[in-house]
């Protein structure tokens, strides 16, 4: 019985002893988890939370910025915590955003009494439509003809001067405010989501805008190019009416939802506030010089059809001729294939001279084998499918056959004589005949007059009329059904006539 007695008494001995370990235990992982030993900053330390400590700004970027835009519309409540904003606008309807100045006392004095210039575009959010913005632009310039995306509604507007609209850039508008005075603007968007969605069959998710403002002060030289502070917020526009009814189905949605689901979601907001962003890549560019992809280089030369010249004379022969050679010249240049060993400098000249300037940017540093590399669907990818297929094309030296091609040669009297005497039995014709190919597009006669003027290096005007030498030596005059019914690359010998009522001359071909 005593030993038995004995066996519980060991038995709390040994619990005894594993609740004192265990307590040591604990206290050595308090010690080791304590005030002193235990620093936050350390495990912020680890690799694992650079990259997202990367992502926050540090506390001396949380400084008052020194202009701040309010859009005066209200927020979407379907948006979750921590995204950006969404904002839905109708299309044509005047919204306004306020200019307002937040700096502090003597920050930026420079700007102190003087103008500032603001930049408003709507641009795509997307990534992938941001880098064929400009044929999405043209495509919809295209489809709407005389309209723009942007306009300032200049009536409501207050504070704003010299309000300028580029023809060229349907997204952009400009002015000059001054800060230390109430600035409202208020602008019309008249492009839809919907117009830009890849596949239109009805009931398809419109594609995000965003409202962007740039603003610039005066530089020494007067001009408007030193960047103060940028700004944007996300949009989606709909039909009239159609943001108004959005707006009420997300606030229909999110009062269905449970409160835990609600405490997901930002609340409405009844305007919207641009958040801080980068300079938009072109800002610098759109007002202080032109842009590149709507720098008409033939816009130097004189004009010499019709009445195009400003005095209506005729140009002088010699000065057409020098014309001529530089606009075939300009051409030999412009058809010239890119080649492999082509340097990015020399890449871009040529993207510039087969009027692919919009792209320069985005091929900067590639070299001729680096372009010449690019699949179809690369170049359709990165340029859009319409000037994809003709980039792809240039480069791969792809030229499109001519619908009539006619090979003309001049007669000189050294021929005629030549030819007489060959028709008369009087020697062998051993005349070297030298014949020039015309490639007509049109098949006018029109288009065949300007062909020929080149090649004689003279005016049209100076052409009164085409004659082909018929039956029997009769002169039939040129028309428009009759280059049609021209065979594929018939031979003229030309003959000119000196007109009767004028200075032209009359061309008849043999």
């Amino acid at each position: 019985m005593a030993w038995a007695l004995k066996l519980p008494l060991a038995d709390e001995v040994i619990e005894s002893g594993l609740v004192q370990d265990f307590d040591a235990s604990l206290s050595g992982i308090g010690q080791e988890l304590g005030a002193g030993a235990y620093s936050m900053s350390d495990v912020l330390a680890l690799p694992i939370f650079k990259q997202e400590e990367s992502n926050l700004p540090p506390e001396s970027d949380n400084k008052i910025l020194p202009f701040q835009y309010v859009l005066c519309a209200a927020t979407s409540p379907a948006v979750k915590l921590h995204d950006e904003t969404l904002t839905y606008l109708n299309q044509g309807q005047s919204y306004e955003i306020r200019m307002l100045d937040n700096r502090k006392m003597g920050e930026l004095p420079e700007i102190n009494g003087k103008m500032v210039k603001s930049i408003i575009r709507v641009v795509f959010h997307d990534r992938r439509l941001q880098y064929t913005e400009h044929q999405q632009l043209e495509g919809w310039r295209w489809n709407r003809p005389g309209d723009r995306i942007l306009d300032l509604d200049i009536p409501m507007s207050v504070g704003v001067v010299d309000p300028r609209a580029n023809p060229t850039q349907l997204n952009t508008v400009e002015f000059l405010w001054d800060p230390s005075k109430r600035t409202s603007v208020f602008i019309q968007v008249h492009c839809i989501s919907t117009e830009f969605t890849m596949r239109k069959h009805g009931g398809e998710k419109g594609v995000p805008f965003r409202i962007q403002i740039d603003t610039f002060k005066e530089n020494e030289a007067g001009e408007y190019t030193e960047h103060l502070h940028s700004a944007s917020c996300q949009i989606k526009v709909f039909k009239p009416k159609g943001a108004d009814r959005k707006q009420k189905t997300d606030r229909e949605k999110m009062e269905k939802r449970a409160p835990q689901e609600k405490e997901k979601y930002q609340p409405s907001y009844e305007t919207t506030i641009l958040t801080e962003c980068s300079p938009w890549p072109e800002a610098t560019y759109v007002n202080n010089s032109p842009s590149p992809g709507f720098n008409s280089t033939h816009n130097s030369f004189p004009v010499t059809e019709g009445n195009g010249s400003p005095s209506h004379q005729p140009e002088p022969v010699a000065q057409l001729a020098d014309l001529s050679c530089h606009l075939l010249r300009r051409e030999s240049e412009s058809n010239q294939n890119l080649l492999p060993t082509a340097t990015p400098q020399e890449a871009q000249q040529w993207l510039h001279r087969n009027r692919f300037s919009p792209f320069c940017r985005l091929f900067t540093n590639f070299s001729g084998a680096d372009l010449l590399k690019l699949t179809r669907e690369d170049v359709i990818q990165i340029c859009g499918p319409a000037d994809g297929i003709r980039l792809f094309n240039a480069l791969k030296g792809r030229v499109v056959r001519p619908r009539l091609t006619i090979y003309v040669c001049q007669e000189s009297q050294q021929a005629r004589e030549q030819h007489q005497k060959h028709e008369n039995g009087d020697g062998t014709n051993n005349t070297f005949f030298v014949y020039h190919a015309i490639y007509l597009e049109d098949l006018t006669a029109v288009e065949l007059t300007e062909k020929l003027a080149q090649l004689f290096s003279i005016s049209p005007r100076q052409i009164s009329q085409i004659f082909k030498q018929g039956p029997t030596g009769i002169h039939v005059l040129v028309s428009d059904e009759m280059i049609q019914n021209f065979q594929d690359e018939v031979c003229f010998v030309l003959d000119t006539m000196k007109a009767e009522t004028n200075d032209g001359y009359h061309i008849i071909l043999k």
